[in-house]
């Protein structure tokens, strides 16, 4: 199935100042690196980000999230906003710094 190219421009734009950034296509969508970690992409028409491990356990709280499970073994620290949780770029832009400073925060690869 084909991910949201939209959805991908407005992550491209919101990346777009940062530097070491790359993308992949993955998990049938595109994933977007920081300098060479997994940071945040998209899958069909949702976000996915990649979390703390704690950070991730809270995110689930908010809403229009859920867990990033593909395969019936959801994948550690990686939360899906569904689209109704990122019609405003404000909205957006939030998710994809929390994802961005976790992977900033790893050595790069």
């Amino acid at each position: 199935m084909a991910f949201d190219e939209n959805l991908a421009a407005r992550i491209r734009a919101h990346l777009g100042q940062r530097t070491g950034v790359t993308e992949r296509k993955m998990f049938g969508g595109i994933i977007f690196m920081l300098q060479g970690n997994m940071c945040c992409g998209v899958h069909r028409g949702a976000l996915i980000v990649r979390l703390g491990p704690e950070e991730a356990s809270g995110a689930l709280a908010e809403p229009h999230t859920r867990v990033f499970d593909l395969t019936g073994r959801p994948m550690k620290a990686w939360v899906l906003v569904e689209a109704k949780g990122l019609v405003e770029d404000a909205q957006l832009g939030k998710w994809v710094d929390r994802a961005a400073k976790w992977a900033g925060s790893l050595p790069p690869k």
